[in-house]
């Protein structure tokens, strides 16, 4: 599982796996966690024991399950339930117009089902529209758009088999009703994904053009990603709202111990489609910046690199790897074109560029696991002598991750192909980075640099 781990890159929980291979009973009860991770860790004869330890197994199965839910907040996760009015549905609206931007497409639609829209009433609806990108000049919700049970649509279908559909040309499927307050007599092509964690599904993704296109699989790969966070984040968000109704009441043990299974799969199914979403959005970087390498994963693994040659704690590499993957984030709303003109940007379009890491904040902020990110990327263009962006920052009261992540994706750039240019060698960029040290770049980490290359 380590080596796994490895593979895929930091994970949310890696120093959590590392302590368990380490010293699993130790360290487990060290971390206060009980025996609701021993008991899938050791043998049934050990859990039994510690389990007859127990004073009063309903109150310790309650004390683990709020320990759970505390492990678990809605601080670190997409906090998109609790809604009791329309004024705070819109939220949707703004998830959905960030949607098109990302995935370049003209349309997204979000539809959830009845258990998910308290505060709005779609009547019979098995599915309500809760967010569009489309403007409306009145209320939305007053006109309760949505599916039900026995329409023939394309929607429902990918909703009932939990699987994506994607249309490239409308004409030539049956099942497609158009909704005409969202401009669907225009739509030429469409793709539908259903939000769900396994069989439980809250949801659909709608994104549609006016014209017909193929949707590239990295866009695709990430809309599917964020659909399975939304789906996962939800279900979880449902069942801790159910532990926390039933603390008070008279529940069997073996309901708690169900309900505490549960908790721990959603959790960990929760960290999975985060890191998921991470590494997706950064290949669609990737893609929107027309790099011919994955140079986000690469600036990512080499800060992870940096980070472990400087000595630095298991928690900060985690933090700057997920930096470093996400560095380039303000390029996914900026349009194709800027990244494929080989010649003379304009102003505005050279300002659009230079801009971008301050874009990216304000969509991570959006994103609340991510947060600890920020400062790391915010920082990652400012200069060791105080001449960079975007606070004139100077030396060491520059952070040490956005320090590090600004000598790795300066050097993934330059040994990388680009539409416009070809590679470096290792010997010319290394030389660069050498001339430039204490100028643009932290000494130390570029002594890293020359560290990490030479063992490789």
């Amino acid at each position: 599982m380590a080596d796994k781990e490895e593979e895929l890159g930091a994970s949310l929980f890696s120093r959590t796996l590392d302590i368990m291979e380490n010293d699993p009973l130790e360290e487990i009860f060290a971390l206060n966690m009980g025996d609701f991770i021993s008991e899938f860790l050791i043998s049934e004869d050990l859990a039994k024991k510690i389990s007859k330890s127990a004073k009063n197994k309903t109150e310790k199965l309650k004390s683990q399950l709020k320990e759970l839910v505390s492990i678990y907040s809605l601080d670190n996760t997409l906090c998109v339930l609790g809604f009791d009015s329309k004024d705070e549905y819109v939220v949707y609206n703004s998830i959905a117009k960030t949607l098109t931007q990302i995935l370049d497409v003209d349309a997204c639609h979000i539809y959830l089902t009845n258990e998910f829209t308290k505060g709005l009433n779609f009547d019979d609806k098995l599915l309500g529209l809760v967010g569009s990108s489309i403007d409306f000049d009145e209320d939305m919700y007053a006109k309760k758009l949505g599916y039900t049970k026995e329409d023939k649509s394309v929607v429902v279908q990918a909703f009932n088999e939990l699987e994506k559909i994607q249309i490239k040309d409308i004409s030539a499927v049956d099942n497609f009703t158009p909704i005409y307050e969202l401009k669907e007599f225009d739509v030429k092509s469409m793709a539908v994904v259903p939000m769900h964690n396994n069989a439980y599904v809250v949801g659909v993704i709608v994104i549609e053009n006016y014209k017909e296109k193929t949707i590239k699989r990295a866009y695709m790969n990430l809309l599917e990603t964020i659909a399975r966070l939304f789906g996962t984040s939800m279900h979880l968000q449902k069942a801790v709202e159910h532990v926390e109704e039933i603390m008070s009441e008279e529940v069997s043990p073996e309901e708690l111990q169900q309900l505490r299974a549960e908790l721990t799969a959603l959790i960990g199914d929760l960290g999975t489609h985060q890191q998921a979403f991470v590494e997706k959005l950064a290949k669609a970087v990737d893609e929107k910046g027309q790099y011919k390498v994955s140079h986000s994963q690469n600036t990512a693994e080499l800060s992870k690199k940096l980070c472990k040659q400087l000595g630095l704690n298991e928690k900060t590499i985690d933090l700057v790897y997920y930096a470093g993957l996400l560095q380039n984030i303000g390029k996914i709303t900026l349009p194709e074109s800027l990244f494929t003109n080989k010649g003379k940007l304009s102003k505005e379009e050279w300002d659009k560029l230079q801009n971008h890491p301050n874009v990216g904040v304000n969509l991570l902020m959006n994103i609340n696991f991510l947060s600890e990110v920020i400062p790391y990327i915010h920082y990652h263009k400012e200069r060791w002598d105080g001449c960079g962006e975007p606070e004139g920052l100077k030396g060491n009261s520059i952070p040490f991750g956005s320090r590090i992540i600004a000598v790795a994706d300066a050097y993934t750039a330059m040994t990388s192909d680009r539409s416009y240019r070809d590679a470096m060698s290792i010997e010319e960029a290394l030389q660069i980075v050498k001339e430039e040290a204490g100028i643009k770049w932290d000494p130390d980490v570029v002594n890293a640099l020359f560290e990490v290359i030479k063992a490789n």
